[in-house]
């Protein structure tokens, strides 16, 4: 039997399903595009193999021995297979399917990222996407230890460019957000002087947009706030920020979302005169990863996008 593994061909197991079911084999022979001598040839191949006959031959029809009901049983599993194989593995060429594991910071996670994906997704639903959202640092070190296919982010000053490809994206601008019963929310122009005493809640030490806030009133000879919260969980936020006069920066990605009034938050984007502006970021694969053919047409409508 093990010999029979190997001579036996997809070819010879379509024509043993096909007699089965049209129980002719000349019927079976004309359905595979094959003559009916080299059919002929190939059932008694097999049944020599076997050391039995598959079919037993009446005047007007072949009917499968209980040993080719068998073979006919198997041989139906095993095309299915193939055929679920060559379909899988034409959709994964093509990119129709696939796992795709890709990675930003919060801002653009939500304004890029998520609507790349969702577009991609309309015209080839049976991609699987994995989103990841955290800092950079974090993105960076998945990114080169191969868990992610490419993401949205900046690169930490410890990390060499060399080894990534970096494709350039856009500058971050932060809002600052508060409840829609705040002092000034509904103030225009308002200078970062007005904000000075309020209470804030804000990414750690270190993180960009905190810098940016910094950067941003001693640019204008101004003191850092000091009534802090540090936190980056936007829960904290929603939770600290409504029914208080607490202000919040944030992406204007993530502002807009949880100032839409579908989500019930309550809040609003204050009107601030100064633009603050956060160091830009990048769309980044590893130099040393091929990107999948699902990953490479969310990372194309990405770029498109941006």
């Amino acid at each position: 039997m093990l010999n029979l593994i190997g001579r036996v061909k997809p070819t010879h197991l379509r024509l043993i399903v096909e007699i089965s079911k049209l129980q002719k084999l000349q019927l079976a022979a004309e359905a595979l595009n094959m003559s009916q001598p080299a059919a002929s040839r190939v059932l008694s191949d097999i049944e020599s193999h076997v050391g039995s006959p598959l079919f037993t031959r009446h005047p007007r029809f072949m009917e499968p021995t209980a040993i080719g009901q068998s073979f006919v049983r198997h041989a139906r599993v095993i095309l299915y297979e193939l055929d679920s194989l060559e379909t899988e593995v034409t959709n994964l060429k093509s990119g129709k399917t696939g796992e795709v594991r890709v990675g930003a910071v919060t801002g653009p996670a939500l304004g890029i990222l998520m609507p790349a994906i969702k577009l991609i997704k309309e015209s080839t639903p049976d991609i699987e996407a994995t989103i990841e959202v955290g800092p950079s640092t974090q993105l960076v070190r998945q990114l080169k230890e191969g868990q992610l296919d490419f993401i949205i982010a900046r690169i930490p000053p410890e990390y060499d460019t060399h080894e990534f490809n970096i494709y350039p994206a856009r500058d971050e601008e932060v809002a600052l957000i508060a409840w829609n019963n705040h002092p000034l929310a509904n103030k225009k122009n308002i200078i970062l002087q007005e904000l000075v005493d309020y209470e804030w809640v804000v990414q750690q030490r270190g993180t960009p947009i905190r810098q940016a806030v910094e950067h941003a009133f001693l640019s204008i000879g101004r003191p850092v706030p000091v009534r802090i919260t540090n936190s980056s969980s936007l829960f904290v936020v929603l939770s600290l920020v409504t029914n208080s006069d607490s202000i919040s920066p944030l992406s204007t990605e993530v502002a807009e979302l949880l100032t839409h009034d579908d989500l019930g938050a309550n809040l609003t984007i204050l009107d601030i005169k100064q633009k603050i502006v956060v160091s830009p970021y990048y769309i980044i694969t590893n130099r040393h990863q091929q990107l999948a053919h699902a990953a490479e047409k969310i990372f194309a409508e990405v770029l498109r996008q941006v």
